[in-house]
Parts: structure tokens; sequence; C-alpha cells
């Protein structure tokens, strides 16, 4: 069966970004013009999706507004002949069937994924977290769909994780299948470093057949006391058998700030109209952080 559907979780609070999420989704933050969910949808999109289901909360309608038609914007732009522009907009619009679901208070991204439950019914489906960027040329999503397709398991994206991050990961403990493919004997949520069962993590994709949904409910409350998206892999995993999948590409975590600074600076620097602009900039800032020569010589 097709993967066609997919749920993308943007429930969270945000607070890494206080205060600035006070008011405003944490998943509309730009990238210089462009909302971090936007190419969450776009990589959706591009991986074959046509029906995704975002989990929002209490003051995500942001969301849901960036997503609809904005006639009075469309018709201002029509009228100053800024067709370009007016394209743009509409098209953000038309991107793909979008539905709204609210959970009703934060509980874990286990229990964001179980809102889309009635919505998915017995299909396979695509989980793409609302705060991850991944850059490639054959989107992440699309790469563990394939695997998806030739296996008919359930796949996750995992990535190498510093030593120091173990704990802000659910960690695997895999057996090597082939290149950049593993058979997942475990996974841990959260483990501290010197526990944690490799350095390989799962990060923001997945693909998976519609039994973790019984799988996250007979998990229950895990880590926090909240409903953890791990524990059901590792519920689903006794019964099916689960892959998790080195993705190529380049990941941006924008839910953490040094991440979301990372994502912006490439995304500049790709940008042909900003490129030699920043890249001047950035080396001026360098320059005023590096030592004099003269001022060297007397440190020594």
């Amino acid at each position: 069966m097709k993967v066609k559907k997919a749920v993308i979780p943007a429930a969270g609070l945000g607070t890494r970004f206080l205060p600035a999420t006070k008011s405003m989704p944490k998943e509309m933050l730009p990238i210089i013009d462009t909302p971090v969910i936007q190419y969450v949808v776009e990589e959706a999109i591009a991986s074959g999706i046509e029906d995704i289901i975002i989990i929002t909360g209490r003051g995500k309608r942001a969301i849901e507004d960036y997503f609809d038609e904005s006639p009075e914007l469309e018709m201002h732009l029509a009228k100053k002949h800024q067709t370009d522009m007016l394209k743009l907009v509409r098209d953000i619009s038309s991107l793909v069937d979008i539905h709204y679901i609210r959970q009703k208070e934060p509980n874990g991204l286990g229990d964001a994924v179980l809102r889309a439950e009635n919505h998915i019914g017995n299909e396979p489906f695509a989980v793409l977290l609302g705060d991850d960027i991944i850059v490639n040329s054959q989107p992440c999503t699309a790469q563990l769909i394939d695997n998806f397709e030739k296996y008919g398991r359930s796949t996750i994206a995992v990535e190498e994780v510093p030593y120091e991050k173990l704990s802000s990961y659910g960690i695997i403990k895999g057996r090597p299948l082939e290149d950049l493919l593993y058979i997942l004997e475990d996974i841990v949520e959260k483990p501290a470093p010197e526990a944690a069962p490799s350095n390989i993590g799962a990060i923001g994709r997945y693909v998976f057949t519609p039994e973790i949904f019984d799988c996250i409910k007979e998990a229950g409350s895990g880590v926090g006391n909240e409903i953890q998206l791990t524990d059901g892999i590792r519920v689903l995993n006794q019964s099916q058998t689960i892959y998790a999948c080195k993705f190529r590409g380049k990941r941006f975590d924008t839910g953490d700030r040094l991440g979301y600074v990372k994502a912006i600076l490439d995304f500049a620097l790709e940008n042909d109209t900003l490129r030699d602009d920043v890249l001047e900039y950035l080396g001026e800032v360098l320059a005023s952080q590096t030592p004099a020569p003269e001022a060297q010589a007397k440190e020594k």
C-alpha cells in the first residue's frame, strides 16, 4: 500500500524560544522569509504525500491562517500589480490538502500522533516533526517511503548523535543489514549517555504501519510522565520488524537555538541575492573577533 498520508505534530509549547513563542508558534519562526513548517510541508509533498494532518494546540492558529487563503492580501497585491508576490501567496494556500486536529494539552509526541488515528485509519503513514528541516535532492521522507515499499515495514530515520546530546534523543540498538540500514533491536528514550545502547538517534522522520496506534496505547506513559512515541515503537518492534535508516542529507534542528541560527546562515548562503553580502559581513565579524598581530605579540 502506498504512503499517501502524513502527520505533522506541531502542538509543542516551544519553551526554548520564549518569549517569542509566547504569541508565535515555534513552527512559524522564519528561515529568512519562509516559516520552518513550510519546508516540512514541502518535503512531504515532494515525497508523494497527498493528505496532511497537522496536530496543533492552543495558540497555534497562525499555522492554519498561514496555509489558508488570504483574500485581503491577495487583493492588495493584485491592485499593486505585484504578480510574483501574488503567485507566491496563492501557491502557499494550494500546496496540498491539509487538515488540523487539536491536541488539547501537551502530553508527549506519542499522544500527538494518536490524535490522527481516526483520520489515518488502516493505512501506512509518515510522521514529520514540525521543527526539523532536512535538505537533500531526495527528501528524507521519500527515502523512508522507498524502504517501506521495499520491505513493507515501519522505518525510522536516524543519525549519529554527539555524546553530550544522547540524553535528548531516542537512541537505537540496531543490527546492520545493508548500507545505511539497520534492523531495529531496541530503542531507548533519552538515556543517560553512559547507558545509551549506541550513538545513533532517531530524528523527526518516520513511516509507520497503522499498528503503531495500538502500540502507543499499550505503552502508556513514559519519560516525563508523557506518552512517548519511542515507547510505542518498542512495543511495535516486538511483533513487527522495524528498520532504522541513516538518511542522506543535512538536518537542521530548528527547535534548538543554535540549530536555528545555523539554518538561517546556510539558507542565506544558498540564496543568490544574499550570499555575497552575508559572506562579507561574516568576514567583518571574524576580523573584529581576531586580535591584531601586535596584540597577539604583546600577549606572548
